[in-house]
């Protein structure tokens, strides 16, 4: 998510922006750790890839194997193509830096972010998009359509929020995510989310199958506002909606779902530049 009231914020703890500021060396992190942080930057330069960047803005952030209470993300000022696995930062469910120390995030950020970690259950890896189609999409009277191939998959699977202005205020964070549910009332909580107004949003129990959840959300809107142009769609009926959930959850259910389709991208993206193992 992203803020353009400021270019240069601070951190919760007040640590001014340095987008050169200093890195964090394999050495200091555990295998798991280190692991996960080339997962992520890969993960930054695949968006970059698909054109899902927003300038320096929006996040995709990584709970840290080992560690609950705390996760990784951009640094602030860095464009997709800059993020490394040494270059993350590590802050708490409260936003707060952990290391590098003088690392630089978002407010608008980390706020959301958190608020999903914290309180989602298997909420291991959020995205949050900023697309032409997202949000066109998400500012549309109608919202997102389940009348196309991949937006059937995700009937009854899309929650919406409702937009507050940037998201810069703690307080909007529980409102998030009783949209989103937690499942302490019956509900399923929802994978792919729709902020209205603003743009695209997924949660996952895993980068990868989090990644599958985002596209598909992401080729729903491209389909919606490509088709809109033709006029009026061929409806979908709820059976078949239905059915295509259901086959959709059985599959996003599989341990390492998502695994491959991840894995080919991050190979297209070494043929270019493979310094996100950094």
């Amino acid at each position: 998510m992203n803020t353009a009231l400021h270019t240069r914020p601070e951190t919760p703890a007040g640590m001014k922006a340095a987008p050169g500021a200093g890195t964090v060396s394999r050495d200091r992190c555990t295998p798991q750790e280190w692991a996960a942080r080339q997962q992520l930057a890969a993960c930054y330069r695949v968006f970059h890839l698909l054109g899902w960047t927003e300038l320096i803005y929006n996040h995709i952030s990584l709970r840290v194997p080992g560690s609950p209470g705390h996760l990784l993300l951009n640094r602030f000022g860095l464009h997709y193509t800059e993020v490394k696995a040494s270059n993350l930062v590590k802050v708490d469910l409260r936003g707060r830096v952990i290391e590098p120390a003088d690392a630089p995030v978002n407010a608008a950020g980390v706020a959301p972010h958190c608020a999903i970690h914290a309180n989602v259950p298997n909420a291991h890896c959020v995205m949050h998009t900023h697309t032409t189609a997202g949000m066109a999409v998400a500012s549309s009277k109608a919202g997102l359509t389940y009348d196309n191939f991949y937006a059937a998959q995700l009937w009854g699977r899309v929650a919406t929020h409702d937009f507050e202005g940037i998201t810069v205020h703690g307080e909007e964070g529980p409102r998030l995510v009783a949209d989103i549910g937690t499942g302490a009332d019956g509900r399923t909580p929802k994978p792919a989310v729709i902020l209205r107004n603003h743009g695209l949003l997924a949660w996952g129990p895993a980068l990868p199958v989090t990644f599958y959840t985002l596209w598909i959300l992401q080729r729903s809107c491209e389909i919606q506002l490509a088709g809109a142009a033709l006029g009026a769609t061929v409806p979908i009926s709820d059976e078949i909606r239905l059915s295509c959930q259901e086959d959709a959850r059985k599959v996003n259910a599989e341990p390492e779902f998502g695994s491959d389709t991840f894995a080919a991208m991050v190979r297209l993206v070494d043929r270019v530049d493979a310094s996100w193992r950094d």
